[in-house]
């Protein structure tokens, strides 16, 4: 089959950014996000950049089709403060962390659609568990016959990625012992996880022929990889990131994503092959910064050379600052360091459930309280 590439003019960037409602007082899940989507109409009509989602309790607040990573966040920014007053009106905040501390799964109620009943019906036990939220990061991709290289190379950089987001420590009350238990639970589904390295973008229409053909895909968006094509689009779309609590770790996210795929396509550009590493490898990373998260030892390459990710991941920002500079995103990537410095979001979930004996409702009060759009 043929899937058409809708090539971006340039490096556009896009973001989509999950959050779950939490009860102002109970610090649980609420299942109003229908009537915050109904309050948020009436009053201010339409918002396109306000989504729905599988579950009751979560509302993604998307961008436009923006060029720089500070237009990006303002983007979000504006929109945030608009869902917000309807939120307080509603008795909830906005939460966004991999998961919740200590939500009941069989408490949720699903978003009514026909493609939610039919996951739902599909995943059964799993498909119900998901009570998880991330961050997606669109990157324009010029060249259709860049975007699988791209993908593939893109896995090097899994771990870097995936330690400096995880915030899912706790579930259902209890601590995991992994940096992001999200990670752990997203690949759970059909089609989830890691993507396939396919050099070509004839491999990828193959692939896609043969799970429509199968039954195990109806909608091509089903595939659901860790990073993927977005054909309609005309991105690289990484999908990595645990959620995320402020606008300035996102932005250090966000302008890191930006300057890999740019800097990957540039490379491609020039006639250069990317490096990729086997599968197992790019495997065991994930599991080792899902696990470890900023403390893991990673596989670098094929040879099977290993570093401690906050070593390499050092060096990358550093390579990675012409880039940055070009696409006016530098403040913004040299704040990646910040996150290293001053502790990911799961250690900090575990530092305030450590100072207040367990309390896992202050967890979640601190997680709500980072979200600052002054």
């Amino acid at each position: 089959m043929t899937i058409e590439y809708a090539a971006s003019a340039g490096p556009t960037l896009g973001v989509e950014w999950e959050f779950a409602l939490v009860d102002k007082s109970t610090r649980d899940l609420s299942n109003n996000a229908s009537q915050l989507f109904d309050r948020v109409r009436e009053s201010l009509g339409e918002q396109p950049q306000l989504h729905k989602e599988l579950l009751r309790n979560t509302v993604e607040v998307v961008t436009g089709i923006t060029r720089s990573v500070p237009e990006a966040m303002e983007d979000l920014a504006s929109t945030l403060r608009l869902v917000r007053p309807v939120a307080d009106e509603l008795g909830v905040d906005l939460y966004s962390a991999g998961t919740h501390p200590f939500a009941q799964w069989s408490s949720q109620l699903l978003t009514p659609g026909a493609r939610y009943e039919e996951l739902i019906e599909r995943t059964q036990w799993w498909g119900r568990q998901m009570l998880i939220w991330g961050v997606h990061v669109h990157v324009g991709v010029q060249h259709r016959d860049h975007v699988m290289p791209v993908v593939s190379s893109l896995l090097n950089y899994f771990p870097h990625l995936q330690a400096l987001s995880a915030s899912s420590p706790m579930w259902s009350g209890t601590d995991t012992g992994y940096a992001s238990n999200r990670a752990m639970m997203f690949q759970q589904l059909p089609t989830a996880g890691l993507p396939f390295q396919f050099e070509t973008w004839e491999e990828y229409e193959s692939f896609v022929e043969d799970h429509f053909r199968t039954g195990v895909i109806d909608y091509l968006n089903d595939i659901r990889w860790d990073v993927r094509p977005s054909p309609k689009l005309g991105t690289v779309e990484v999908r990595i990131c645990d959620g995320v609590s402020n606008l300035r770790e996102l932005a250090a996210l966000t302008a890191l994503t930006h300057c890999l795929v740019v800097d990957l396509t540039d490379r491609l550009s020039a006639g250069e092959t990317l490096p990729t590493m086997p599968p197992w490898h790019v495997q065991e990373n994930k599991w080792r910064s899902a696990r470890y998260g900023l403390d893991a030892v990673i596989i670098l390459d094929a040879a099977a050379n290993e570093r401690l990710v906050t070593d390499d991941l050092a060096d990358l920002l550093t390579r990675l600052e012409p880039v940055a500079a070009r696409l006016g995103c530098a403040d913004e990537l040299r704040s990646v360091d910040e996150i290293t410095r001053a502790g990911a979001s799961y250690q900090r979930m575990r530092r305030v459930a450590a100072e207040t004996g367990g309390d896992l409702v202050a967890v979640v009060d601190s997680v709500v309280r980072e979200l600052d759009l002054s």
